[in-house]
């Protein structure tokens, strides 16, 4: 958390870093949509863990580390500060704040080599990112999106009541909320944004490991930054010989090709008069340059995931498989079943194509909000961290000017959420919105285990699919104890 403030200002310590969680590209099967038949069996694009650390120079840090991931558990977050603990003295880390943002999908999911994959990258990302420590300040801007999400249960949305829908200007998030980081020395070295819209631009269908719309926008945005920032890099390249940096013209692919045509082609021409060195044509200066240029560090952008609640990229709506009307507007059904109801993204029929484009959206608006960041953040660095019990909160109501509290209870799953989304349906016959249940498969949940009647009441009008809350064997299905 950066504190925003008139406090006196000093130039904060930051470090980016970034490295390769990608992993296992076959035959395993991918997370996001639940779908047991979704076996990796490629790469689309590799993805990637982004590590942002701000420090005060002698006061506290955090860092946040952003994954093309659809999601990290808790055991992530505890494994890789073990790690850090044992890898640096306790003092460096033990007062530090680890956040995760999330923001791809079509994960992988492996038992073992993805969690240890997950935990390398994450833990060599922040170790970079730790070494690369230095002075620098931040700066923030925002802007709208309008075109890179929309709300895929918008029926749902439209049973808040309408003082609460009249504060907002859209029924989904547009916002994009983007940090720019400058180092003192070397200037822009990174960003990061957050912008709400799901990871879904690939189907349920795909079988290649995506970082999705939102890993798209993280490269648009590095590769656009490293030409952007490149110096003659259509006539020169810096190529290793004996240690040092050499500049080799593109005209020649291979140093010693044609080496003894090249000897005599040089020999041919007169040599000029000599003249003074300038600073510009200095040979020592230029290479004292490209050694600089190695020191560099290199640009870091992520696309994090914020409030995407029902907020999904496939802009042109939900759309019926078999006829090619639009689904039913309460249910999203087609004929009654979830299952023929598809969004459609704006590169339909094909998938990459919308993923490209949602992402194009997003590193374009990023890009804009990079350029014009002009606010610049002051104040301590600080962070907040607690656990809250969901299962047995208490809350204060107010209904018709009086007052009440009321109390949550353990977590359930009800049958729409069996249903699916339009991003990605459920299968037999489970639909969006359904407040009654299904005989047949409440007899199959009361195998597993049977809602009490304070649990039934507590959970209405949402009839129970899954007590998941209440259901502890062979360990708890369902988290009650959130940070």
């Amino acid at each position: 958390v950066l504190l925003k403030s008139d406090v006196a200002y000093c130039d904060y310590l930051v470090g980016l870093g970034s490295y390769d969680i990608t992993g296992p590209a076959a035959d395993v099967n991918m997370m996001g949509y639940a779908n047991a038949e979704q076996i990796a069996s490629g790469v689309h694009f590799r993805l990637r863990s982004r590590a942002f650390i701000v420090a005060e120079p002698k006061g506290n840090r955090v860092v946040f580390v952003n994954l093309d991931a659809c999601m990290a558990s808790q055991l992530v977050t505890i494994k890789v500060l073990e790690r850090l603990k044992a890898s640096y003295p306790m003092s460096v880390w033990l007062h530090d704040s680890l956040d995760a943002g999330n923001s791809g999908s079509n994960l992988f999911l492996n038992p073992i080599i993805s969690f240890d994959v997950l935990v390398d990258g994450i833990e060599k990302t922040i170790v970079q990112a730790h070494e690369n420590l230095r002075p620098g300040s931040i700066f923030v801007n925002k802007g709208e999106i309008l075109d890179a999400g929309i709300n895929r249960s918008p029926s749902s949305y439209l049973n808040n009541p309408a003082a609460e829908r009249s504060k907002y200007k859209y029924n989904v998030d547009k916002e994009m909320s983007l940090l720019k980081f400058i180092d003192n020395e070397w200037g822009p070295v990174g960003s990061f944004n957050w912008f709400a819209t799901h990871g879904t631009s690939m189907s349920r269908t795909n079988s290649l490991i995506s970082g999705d719309n939102k890993g798209a926008a993280a490269r648009f945005m590095e590769d656009w930054f490293e030409r952007k920032g490149s110096v003659r890099t259509d006539s020169a390249e810096f190529e290793s010989d004996e240690g040092l940096p050499r500049r080799i013209s593109n005209i020649i692919p291979t140093l010693h090709d044609n080496h003894h045509e090249l000897l005599e082609l040089a020999a041919s021409f007169q040599s000029p008069p000599g003249r003074p060195a300038t600073k510009t044509s200095s040979v020592a200066r230029r290479v004292r340059g490209a050694l600089r240029q190695v020191n560099k560090p290199r640009f870091v952008s992520a696309f994090c995931q914020s409030n995407c609640g029902d907020v999904s990229p496939n802009v042109l709506g939900a759309f019926c498989t078999d006829t090619g009307l639009p689904c039913d507007f309460n249910h999203s059904t087609c004929g009654g079943k979830n299952e023929l109801c598809y969004g459609r993204g704006p590169g339909y029929p094909d998938e990459f194509e919308s993923t490209r484009i949602i992402g194009e959206r997003q590193f374009k608006k990023a890009v804009e909000l990079f350029n014009g960041a002009s606010e610049q953040i002051k104040g301590k660095v600080d962070f907040r961290h607690t656990y809250i019990d969901f299962s047995k909160l208490e809350v204060n109501v107010s209904s018709n000017g009086a007052s009440k509290v009321v109390k949550t209870c353990p977590a359930a799953m009800g049958f729409g959420f069996a249903a699916g989304t339009t991003d990605g349906p459920g299968a037999f016959d489970f639909r969006q919105g359904d407040d009654q249940g299904n005989p047949f498969w409440k007899l199959v949940r009361n195998l597993l285990k049977t809602p009490d009647e304070e649990q039934i009441a507590c959970q209405q009008p949402k009839p129970i699919l899954l007590d998941t809350g209440e259901m502890k064997l062979p360990y708890d299905w369902a988290v009650a104890h959130f940070q």
